[in-house]
């Protein structure tokens, strides 16, 4: 009877410890979002993609077209043998021409459209917009999901002013309290929700796998935080590694929560430069 009950707890635990193996490792989902190279785009897209190669990345995510049509853009992507796993929109853009995005987005073979950006009052992100912003977002998250889509938002820092509550609610907690997860799921940028003093991993926690892309970006060590105002210096932005984040903790987070793309975004004053030594460090970290 011990050896069969021995036997049950070694099953056990081996089922256990499989299943909390991560279902995605970070490093075979490494990504570029291609604002990171904007100013090569303006005038060489084909340029541009060529670079996400030579970085041995297979997977971008795409902000803008550039001087390409999207049938263009599609096929330079399938010329170099990278895939495109989301496309951003803005909300206006959105709430503009919703199925000519999720046109756009099916073209290029996404499986995200994600909005990184809401227009908000000078004074900032209210309660009200709060509230008309979810109820859009299921709507049209439901319309993406129909076209085969997932619909997802990219908090920019603003939306964690806190609400009239007192309680530690934020504008996001209440976007995400008022979504289904079916019809919106989120990309964490993670220096914005840093930059605007959230804990990137206890957000990753409380949200858990509606969270399903990441962007890598790290702040300059003695950079302010606490800033809900979705902007700060270029300067603040550099290499993953050099920063403020504690990337083994929060990758780990990340990956048991179920993130499935990895995508850099660089915003440094020199993204030439800083994308090869972020890719470095995050290919030969440790978790």
């Amino acid at each position: 009877m011990k050896l069969k009950l021995l036997g049950l707890a070694v099953l056990s635990f081996t089922v256990a410890g499989f299943a909390a193996k991560p279902s995605v490792d970070f490093k075979e989902h490494l990504g570029m979002q291609m604002w990171s190279l904007r100013d090569i785009a303006k005038t060489d897209v084909k340029a541009s993609l060529d670079l996400v190669k030579s970085y041995g990345l297979k997977e971008v995510e795409t902000a803008g077209l550039g001087n390409l049509t999207v049938e263009q853009y599609a096929a330079e992507l399938k010329a170099r043998d990278l895939v495109a796993v989301g496309a951003h929109a803005g909300y206006a853009a959105l709430k503009k021409d919703l199925p000519g995005l999720i046109a756009t987005a099916k073209t290029l073979g996404a499986k995200y459209l994600i909005c990184p950006w809401i227009d908000h009052p000078k004074e900032g992100f209210t309660e009200e917009l709060a509230h008309q912003v979810a109820a859009d977002f299921n709507a049209w998250g439901k319309i993406c999901r129909e076209a085969g889509l997932r619909l997802g938002l990219h908090p920019h820092g603003f939306e964690f002013v806190a609400t009239k509550a007192g309680n530690g609610e934020t504008m996001f907690d209440i976007i995400a309290r008022e979504t289904a997860p079916e019809n919106l799921c989120f990309e964490m940028d993670v220096f914005w929700v840093f930059h605007a003093g959230q804990d990137p991993v206890k957000l990753l926690k409380k949200y858990g796998d509606r969270w399903q892309l990441l962007h890598l970006k790290d702040i300059r060590k003695g950079a302010v935080t606490g800033l809900s105002t979705g902007s700060a210096p270029p300067t603040d932005n550099v290499p993953v590694g050099d920063g403020q984040i504690d990337w083994a903790a929060l990758l780990r987070t990340s990956q048991e929560v179920g993130v499935k793309h990895y995508i850099i975004e660089d915003e440094t004053p020199a993204p030439l430069q800083c994308i090869p030594a972020s890719l470095k460090y995050l290919r030969a970290l440790k978790l």
